[in-house]
């Protein structure tokens, strides 16, 4: 079975325990009761029933299953003060909190993104880069195919419970079948990496588009998603029923004025100093930049997606990288037909990016929200005319491609 948990993923047929921060070694007594509980959610387990379903009924000191609770909250990211994940019922015995997704992956069969389309449950799979970087997918939804471009920063089972992600897909799902995946570096995709080049998440994108095997479809990318769209476009026109561009730009900020080259870099200075730190003041800047019209409680999911999503070495290391592309000459090679979109007041990449790219690729439309959220937000005005445009031009442009 696997289970997913907390942005945890346990594979009791692999023996493989993975945390946001990447794969984890665990005792094998540990990897049993973590098993145990993630099967039984929500329910009181007795230290008697612990010391029968996993310790085998053989004699064992309290002192070791203490030992055992304290290292399956440590593997968890928990401990005893907070016991937000294990939590401990006095005389009665332990309980397992969190929601868990189980899955059989024999009874699955492994099916294609197609075959699960239509489910409410997204289905995350795994697929292998050139490099060998392990990149996680997931699809839901149902209706024609739209491939979301891997983005910074994304949790695939985060994502799936945030309250501005999850409307999100969900609102994307009722018209699509979303294929979408962490890319490299985040999320349940493999942290450790050393290419961080535009080639690299190209070939990031050119794996999970075979993985998923949708003959054509339409593509999504927001933000710094956005030169990894334009040069697979390029590249692939033939892959294609369409391309969405969604607040991005062409040349990183480390590419364009003397002024937001300094802006880039004071922002990675914050980063360095705040990542995933409570209270600091980047982590302030970050909610009020991404969604000024936030929620207090989106603003927490964000803050949160932050800390797990990615550690601070690569997050700093994936900014820089963003920052250096430049896909500029690439625009006039795409022959896709394209809808740019940016909102008017978005404080993370400037509205002129977006005109730069509507400009040079070919017959590209231009659709400016009234809305200075980059993030799209459910309660935003911006919200229907998002959605309305994207079913428009996609119905519009895989009528006229078939």
């Amino acid at each position: 079975m696997r289970y997913r948990f907390c942005g945890c993923a346990l594979d009791t047929e692999r023996r493989e325990f993975r945390t946001p921060e990447g794969l984890k070694r665990l005792e094998p007594q540990v990897f049993d009761l973590l098993a145990y509980l993630a099967d039984n959610p929500q329910r009181v387990i007795s230290r008697e029933e612990l010391i029968e379903r996993v310790w085998g009924g053989r004699i064992v000191s309290e002192a070791s299953i203490d030992s055992g609770i304290f290292a399956a909250r440590r593997a968890v990211g928990d401990d005893g003060k907070r016991q937000a994940v294990i939590a401990t019922v006095p005389r009665r015995g332990v309980r397992f909190l969190p929601a868990v997704e189980a899955r059989d992956p024999a009874a699955a069969g492994g099916p294609k993104a197609s075959d699960v389309c239509g489910a409410t449950a997204q289905h995350v799979r795994l697929c292998h880069a050139p490099d060998g970087t392990r990149l996680a997918f997931g699809s839901s939804g149902q209706g024609a195919p739209l491939l979301r471009v891997g983005h910074w920063l994304t949790h695939l089972e985060h994502d799936w419970h945030s309250p501005i992600w999850r409307p999100f897909l969900e609102e994307l799902g009722r018209t699509f079948c979303v294929v979408r995946y962490d890319q490299r570096g985040t999320g349940l995709s493999d942290h450790e990496v050393a290419d961080l080049s535009l080639e690299a998440f190209v070939a990031d994108l050119e794996t999970v588009a075979a993985a998923a095997e949708p003959d054509r479809f339409a593509l999504y990318a927001t933000s710094q998603a956005v030169p990894v769209a334009v040069e697979y476009a390029a590249r692939h026109p033939d892959r294609l029923t369409g391309l969405i561009l969604h607040g991005g730009y062409a040349k990183g900020r480390l590419l364009r004025s003397e002024a937001e080259r300094r802006q880039g870099e004071a922002y990675l200075t914050l980063m360095e100093q705040g990542w995933g730190a409570a209270g600091s003041q980047f982590l302030q800047a970050f909610g009020s930049m991404f969604v000024p019209d936030g929620t207090p409680e989106q603003i927490r999911s964000l803050v949160e997606l932050q800390r797990i999503a990615t550690p601070a070495e690569t997050a700093i290391r994936l900014r820089r990288a963003f920052d250096g592309f430049d896909v500029t000459e690439r625009l006039a090679e795409v022959g896709t037909p394209t809808l740019v979109i940016h909102a008017r007041d978005d404080a993370i990449h400037p509205l002129d990016q977006s005109r730069e790219i509507a400009a040079r690729i070919p017959e590209a439309e231009l659709l400016v929200l009234e809305s200075r959220n980059h993030v799209m937000l459910a309660h935003d005005p911006a919200w229907a005319v998002f959605f309305t445009a994207v079913r428009d031009f996609v119905a519009r442009r895989s009528g006229s491609s078939g």
